[in-house]
């Protein structure tokens, strides 16, 4: 694994093959919440995820599996892409089991966090997430919500972005790296991103106002970009649609920002949204 400068690229896995695309502990990386992993299995293959004294999200990126959990079994997984669908993600509590057996070649997310909450395990279908557009013009973007603040989670906010080439993201720039409630509470943040097309990439800004940091990222498909404080706007490549899933967790479950007021006016100017949104379509209501 290399890490620069809050980067992180993804090992290379030959298509086909199973295998760790991405691993960090919380301590590798000298943070306090989160520890992350995505993980490749072909048909057949299971794998397991159990972390005692740490809530889990498992985010289903693509392919179709059977996941048992707490004497429960789904077949779970629609879209052969994370731009071919709306997500199936599990919450599981600290301590308990799941075991994913891959049906077709899939690829899952992993995100875990310390706690001792006891709410309940739950599988999360595409029906259950919710889906909206924010912005406007080239800063119009796709949001859906996986793991929102209200969901029944300790700690762990889990989100999917889909930014059309060109725009612009996570704008106006904000940050929440203080905890000053109910304004801003301090969030640690992962950006993983996945690219529509090959050679694509985004760029991200990590700033302060105070000049301390100020420093662009490169970001191609399977990167992680670990937002420890500041202000950190994304723009994608024009041509390049670009997804990122953002887990969030710190001193307290809500999504309280501060916004850069330096560029809070592009609120006022920005104009209608943008006609290629939404990329992902919703899934339409059971029954």
């Amino acid at each position: 694994m290399e890490i620069t400068d809050n980067l992180i690229h993804s090992r290379s896995v030959p298509g086909g093959q199973s295998g760790e695309l991405m691993q960090f502990s919380r301590q590798a990386v000298h943070w306090e919440w989160m520890s992350f992993s995505v993980r490749r299995l072909v048909p057949g293959e299971s794998w397991e995820c159990h972390h005692p004294g740490e809530e889990t999200a498992c985010v289903l990126l693509s392919g179709t599996c059977a996941v048992e959990w707490n004497k429960q079994r789904k077949e779970i997984g629609k879209r052969r892409t994370v731009f071919d669908g709306l997500p199936y993600a599990l919450y599981l509590a600290p301590g308990d089991r799941a075991r994913f057996t891959a049906i077709s070649t899939c690829e899952i997310a992993e995100c875990h966090v310390p706690s001792q909450s006891q709410l309940p395990s739950r599988l999360v279908t595409p029906v259950d997430v919710s889906v909206s557009l924010r912005g406007g013009g080239n800063a119009s973007r796709q949001i859906v919500d996986i793991m929102p603040p209200d969901f029944p989670a300790d700690r762990l906010i889990a989100i999917e972005v889909y930014t059309p080439g060109g725009n612009w993201s996570s704008y106006p720039p904000h940050k929440h790296d203080v905890h000053n409630p109910p304004g801003e509470v301090d969030l640690d943040e992962i950006y993983y991103y996945r690219m529509y097309r090959p050679g694509a990439f985004a760029h991200q800004r990590l700033y302060r106002t105070d000049g301390s940091r100020d420093s662009v990222l490169t970001a191609r498909d399977g990167d992680v970009v670990l937002v420890r404080d500041g202000y950190h706007p994304v723009v994608a490549g024009p041509g390049y649609d670009v997804y990122y899933l953002n887990f969030l967790a710190g001193s307290a479950r809500a999504l309280s920002v501060t916004e850069d007021p330096s560029h809070v006016w592009i609120r006022s100017a920005w104009g209608k949204m943008d006609d290629r949104l939404p990329l992902i379509r919703e899934e339409p209501l059971q029954g």
